[in-house]
């Protein structure tokens, strides 16, 4: 078994609007990378155990790095991400008075691709392309 760091060639990442308070970001924050797990496995690792042989679900097999940026750099990491095609989920302020799946899908499908409010977004890719994505936001403090 190797010792050696695990480095990876694609990157998590996760864009928050500046302006939310911190329980919102946290809600947006699962939401989000939720949505990457169901639809991107290669990024779920394997599962857990501890040393009783208690199981636990797998996560993420890579660090998910979280950003923050105005609403104009969100709109524009926005632009970017669906011009390169990478896998992305995304929350709109209007989730926040929804409360059940259903509805938070037909909040989104009411709006076009340009109006939406955007509040969060999440994509998975190469590194680079991730990286131009975020260009602009800064780490989240």
């Amino acid at each position: 078994m190797s010792t050696e760091p695990i480095r990876f060639d694609t990157k998590i990442a996760v864009l928050l609007r500046e302006d939310l308070e911190p329980w919102q970001r946290l809600n947006v924050t699962a939401f989000l990378v939720s949505g990457l797990g169901t639809q991107v496995p290669e990024v779920v690792g394997e599962p857990y155990e501890d040393a009783d042989g208690v199981p636990y679900l797998p996560m993420f097999r890579q660090p998910v790095m979280v950003f923050e940026a105005t609403k104009e750099t969100l709109t524009t990491a926005h632009a970017r991400v669906l011009s390169r095609a990478l896998p992305r989920a995304l929350f709109t302020g209007d989730l926040f008075a929804t409360g059940n799946d259903r509805d938070n899908r037909a909040a989104v499908r009411a709006v076009p691709t340009a109006e939406l409010d955007l509040v969060g977004l999440a994509v998975y890719g190469p590194r680079n392309a991730v990286d131009k994505v975020v260009k602009g936001a800064r780490m989240h403090p």
